[in-house]
């Protein structure tokens, strides 16, 4: 892989920003960092920490996990998301055992034994 995760994730920020129609400066506002940080971090000039993920995300309206998803995985995903998305919350809210039971399930469903 060519690209860093930094590299990725700092992308994945700037695209999100702009979808968005903000400025660094805008989204360090709502991040309540500053934006030469944002600049820093979407040029993957800067190690981001967990919390400042947390923050961003919040600031950009859309969960933590949104901000690794990379382009190769949205353009597989392309007007599936809502349905994926539903999927996920559905086995993120049952136990282990039944998203095994799931998995089972599906791969017999779709011939992938």
């Amino acid at each position: 892989m060519s690209e860093s995760i930094l590299k990725l994730i700092g992308k994945r920020i700037r695209d999100l920003r702009k979808e968005k129609g903000l400025s660094q400066e805008q989204l360090g506002e709502l991040a309540n960092l500053n934006y030469t940080y944002i600049g820093g971090v979407e040029r993957a000039e800067t190690n981001i920490s967990v919390l400042n993920l947390t923050k961003i995300a919040h600031a950009l309206n859309v969960g933590v996990i949104e901000l690794f998803s990379y382009t190769r995985i949205n353009n597989q995903t392309k007007g599936r998301s809502s349905d994926l998305e539903q999927i996920i919350e559905l086995l993120l809210s049952i136990s282990p055992k039944e998203v095994k039971k799931a998995k089972n399930i599906l791969m017999e469903v779709f011939d992938k034994n």
